[in-house]
């Protein structure tokens, strides 16, 4: 009797287990500078890599006293919930390894130890399937550290799309919506509607993905996607930006400098853009690149620097919360993005540490309900410049874990009614 009852709560234990969505965990404030990419070198975040491609991680320890760090690489589905797979199913070698390649900063004011993790490397030769996976990092202790999620996509399925305004009149110069279609010539994708998934993001933010389409129609082995307000997204803004590679000077982007323990740049006052006309202004989406223009090194000799940001908001937020929000951190609010008032300026101010290089933000509204508005500081805009990538999914009758099939790109440059 004893067995049947552990039995019956292993076996509740693992259910819950299963159906749970797993989401990422954010490093702590002496873990900075998470680049995850892809053979692109395009620092997204949460890189989309084809099945026997490499993926690269670092990060900078400050507090550097060379700390040992390990990671391990767990398999999930489309919904992020535990696949149904082994690690010896998706795994060819063994994970929860140390980190071995670590190098401590050189010349610099602030202290850190660098961090690179390569995959397939000695121990983990290979990932075996498609699908959604997660890199966790655990102390010595095995306390996650952080987490960062990646897609392994096979190239079978062929995704083209197309950004159109939306349909909507009271949001056709807000919103840009995400017209596509899936063809599979040589794979039959069995019953679409229950078998296919599509997930939509914009500017690789995981955070602001559609997850729930279905094909509307179905040509031969072709699935087309023609929804308007349930493909739509809001169009933002260009991202501002600020690049410090030169520590003593300021620029276009940097009104002072001073030197403290650190160096501290203070940012040109920024204003709420939601009321002005849209300025197209390049940027790269979120993104950051790590340089120092004096270091033959810019991973090791990049220093760490305070950063300041000012902003003048005309409209009252009630008890909602402005953040400085961009791919530096993953596109993660916490303390270190939190704007506070200043009754004596009348604006809304905060400084946090970036390692030296070109850095894209903006300003978003961290509402009460714990939703963001992209929009309230920034504006929306139909002309603005975004990425979209299309994920596409798909599990056959009978299998046990969702395969990646195919992904595609579109930018809304070529946005048209």
């Amino acid at each position: 009797m004893r067995t049947l009852i552990l039995f019956l709560l292993l076996q509740g234990i693992g259910c819950a287990m299963f159906g749970q969505t797993v989401q990422e965990t954010a490093p702590p404030s002496f873990i900075r500078t998470v680049i995850f990419q892809g053979e692109s070198r395009e620092n997204v975040g949460n890189p989309v890599i084809s099945l026997g491609s490499r993926l690269q991680l670092s990060f900078d320890d400050i507090i550097g006293d060379e700390a040992d760090y390990y990671y391990t690489i767990e398999h999930y589905n489309f919904d992020w919930t535990t696949s149904q797979l082994s690690k010896n199913e998706y795994l060819d070698g063994f994970d929860d390894i140390r980190i071995m390649n670590y190098t401590n900063a050189l010349n610099t004011l602030q202290p850190f130890s660098h961090y690179e993790l390569s995959i397939p490397n000695q121990n983990v030769k290979r990932l075996k399937v498609s699908g959604n996976y997660m890199l966790n990092v655990f102390n010595s202790n095995r306390e996650l550290v952080f987490s960062r999620k990646f897609m392994v996509y096979e190239p079978i399925a062929q995704v083209s799309a197309e950004i159109k305004r939306s349909r909507d009149l009271n949001f056709i110069d807000e919103k840009q919506i995400v017209n596509f279609s899936i063809d599979s010539p040589d794979l039959l994708l069995k019953n679409p509607k229950e078998t296919v998934m599509v997930s939509l993001v914009q500017n690789h933010n995981l955070k602001l993905a559609i997850n729930d389409l279905e094909p509307q129609y179905t040509i031969a082995n072709e699935l087309i996607y023609r929804y308007d307000s349930e493909a739509s997204f809001w169009g933002g803004n260009e991202f501002l930006q600020f690049d410090n590679k030169e520590l003593r000077v300021t620029t276009a982007d940097i009104a002072s400098v001073e030197l403290d323990e650190l160096y501290h740049h203070f940012l040109f006052l920024d204003f709420t853009r939601a009321n002005e006309p849209y300025t197209y202004n390049p940027d790269i989406n979120g993104g950051f690149l790590i340089r120092n223009q004096q270091a033959q090194n810019s991973d090791l000799e990049a220093e760490y620097v305070w950063v300041h940001f000012r902003l003048k908001n005309y409209d009252n937020i009630d008890n909602s919360q402005i953040h400085i929000y961009g791919g530096f951190n993953n596109f993660e609010l916490d303390n270190s993005t939190l704007m506070t008032y200043n009754q004596e300026t009348g604006y809304y101010e905060g400084a946090r540490l970036f390692k030296q290089g070109y850095y894209n933000y903006k300003y978003v509204l961290l509402k009460e309900d714990g939703s963001i508005d992209d929009g309230f500081i920034s504006g929306n805009f139909d002309e603005t410049e975004n990425i979209y990538s299309i994920l596409v999914y798909y599990r056959p009758p009978g299998a046990r874990y969702d395969r990646m099939i195919g992904v595609g790109y579109a930018n809304s440059e070529t946005i048209r009614n």
